[in-house]
């Protein structure tokens, strides 16, 4: 029997009708030209394909007698008609269409009965350029099934590199198949597993404490707690966020847009800084929440702090389940000059990881579930009913997660996804999620939020491109001013000029001969003078400089 850890089991029990706990992401498809395909028929014939090898997708949850412990996965033969769906846009819709058709999907919960996951295909999309046909796919699987890195493994599986998809390898299972359990075996298994997690938690114990100390002792040491200097520079992660309009008890409703950013540019910008991907990344959205509160007239004088998920997976490490934990990360909204922003979040960000980095061996990802699931659920309802989120000290403002992604360009079903957009949750106290995911050169950004405490998502996403464009010109080295022309330039007008002068002034003589030494010479000095001033002009002009004003009479 296959129980749920008691992080993926979390996500379960935290799921209300204002928290649906799945995750997804929105992937544009442009068919090949000419394609007449019905997509959804082929997305499911690719899908039924491939399910030998995403058992991810071929199972379900079996739920444990009277809720008493987590529940476990059994195996399912998934029905592609209801997990495979197609939906019609309006004719040549657009992003804002998508977007608003994305958030409105995003807000409704998998059913629990079937396996955690569905797609629905859209049609309708206006033809990309060169006038290919477009479709998009929105996917949703629930957290408690995978997480980031786990939904990328996933798509790893699904998509193929080519066109023509890869043939799937025939491998039968020789695991027998088990679509339902037994009292018995639920009770032997939710007790013996009980058991065993117990007793796994008293014999790490002893390093479990000795770690503690260790990472106590450092951060006292550095003070970072207290703000007072250390490795962190002086930033404090661990402190009170400002309240803002993100900080609120949530609603049903979301808002959903996307954004992309160029990804090799900004990383080549942050190089220069001495800033990975993902500095870069919280330096842009800290602009843009600063630009879009300001605007609002909403802006804290404190910096907003971002809660950053952190992946405890080992190197390798495929399966699906979840393995990650959540930090907090000082965002310096509070700072006005982009660079200096750009510094603060760098010391932030370092300092977030160093103080994971010394405990990340001994953050749990399992525990014993004997009576968490009344536990979870019944404080989960009160505290969304009694709206507990509006009245208690903000400890996060919002969500920000970067998930790297294959830098190829992949298909699915035959069509070439040419973006792919994040769409992650939100929580009560926390209405905003900025999820980013780089694929095939890009940055694409998904922003899904409540829909009471931002309804205007799309707003925020210009704002995301109007903050790199902040940020690179704060970055960017100004162009040099033009330089004067060197002397060697100079030199070299002046002798030019001598010359020149010097062989139209001989030919003059020549035809002025007969005119007198006075007139040939006065005919001389003209001749000279309008050709000195012709090639200086000439050569000035070329090195990007004005000529030097001509005294009267030279």
């Amino acid at each position: 029997m296959e129980q749920l850890s008691g992080l993926d089991a979390t996500f379960l029990y935290l799921e209300t009708a204002e928290m649906p706990m799945h995750v997804g992401a929105l992937a544009i498809l442009e068919l090949p030209p000419g394609s007449k395909i019905r997509y959804t028929v082929a997305l499911r014939r690719h899908i039924a394909m491939r399910l030998p090898q995403l058992p991810a997708l071929r199972r379900k949850l079996w739920w444990m007698p009277l809720n008493m412990a987590n529940p476990a996965w059994v195996d399912a033969a998934p029905d592609l008609q209801r997990h495979v769906v197609e939906l019609k846009l309006p004719r040549g819709a657009g992003m804002a269409e998508l977007e608003a058709e994305v958030a409105r999907l995003h807000a409704q919960r998998l059913d629990r009965e079937l396996p955690l996951w569905k797609f629905h295909v859209l049609e309708g999309l206006a033809n990309g350029p060169g006038g290919h046909r477009r479709i998009a796919v929105y996917s949703q699987f629930h957290h408690a099934a995978v997480d980031g890195q786990a939904a990328v493994a996933l798509a790893n599986t699904l998509f193929d590199l080519t066109p023509e998809p890869r043939p799937a390898p025939a491998r039968a299972s020789r695991r027998p198949k088990v679509y339902r359990l037994e009292m018995v075996q639920m009770l032997r298994g939710v007790l013996g597993g009980q058991a065993q997690k117990v007793a796994e938690i008293v014999r790490g114990l002893p390093s479990t404490v000795g770690t503690l100390k260790t990472a106590a002792a450092k951060a006292l040491a550095q003070s970072r707690l207290l703000g007072l200097g250390g490795g962190g520079k002086g930033i404090r992660n661990l402190t009170l966020a400002p309240r803002t309009r993100l900080n609120a008890s949530i609603t049903a409703g979301r808002s959903y847009a996307t954004a992309s950013l160029p990804l090799a540019e900004l990383r080549e910008l942050g190089r220069a800084q001495g800033a990975t991907v993902n500095d870069m990344v919280l330096a842009v959205c800290s602009g843009a929440l600063r630009r879009n509160l300001a605007r609002r007239r909403e802006l804290p004088r404190k910096s907003l702090v971002a809660a950053v998920p952190v992946s405890l997976r080992e190197a390798g490490d495929a399966s699906p389940d979840n393995q990650a934990t959540m930090s907090l990360v000082s965002l310096g909204t509070n700072i006005a000059d982009a660079a200096k922003r750009l510094a603060h979040v760098q010391a932030a960000a370092a300092a977030m990881k160093e103080d994971v980095g010394s405990v990340k061996s001994i953050l749990p990802t399992d525990f014993p579930s004997l009576g968490m699931p009344w536990l979870i659920e019944a404080a989960t309802a009160l505290y969304g009913k009694a709206r507990i989120a509006d009245r208690i000290p903000v400890v996060a403002n919002l969500v920000i997660s970067n998930v790297p992604g294959p830098q190829q360009p992949l298909y699915l079903a035959g069509a070439r996804m040419v973006a792919d957009h994040p769409a992650s949750i939100v929580v009560h106290g926390m209405a905003l999620n900025i999820t980013v995911q780089s694929y095939d050169g890009r940055l694409d950004f998904g922003l899904v939020a409540d829909a009471a405490a931002l309804p205007d998502l799309r707003e925020f996403a210009r704002d995301i491109v109007t903050a790199w464009d902040d940020l690179r010109g704060a970055l960017e080295p100004e162009p040099a001013p033009a330089a004067e022309v060197p002397e060697l330039v100079a030199q070299a007008t002046r002798r030019l000029t001598t010359a020149v002068t010097g062989a139209v002034s001989g030919a003059v003589s020549g035809a002025v001969g007969a005119m007198g030494e006075t007139v040939g010479k006065a005919a001389r000095q003209v001749v000279g003078a309008a050709v000195g001033a012709a090639v200086e002009g000439a050569v000035a002009q070329a090195v990007g400089r004005r000529p030097p004003p001509r005294r009267r009479g030279a």
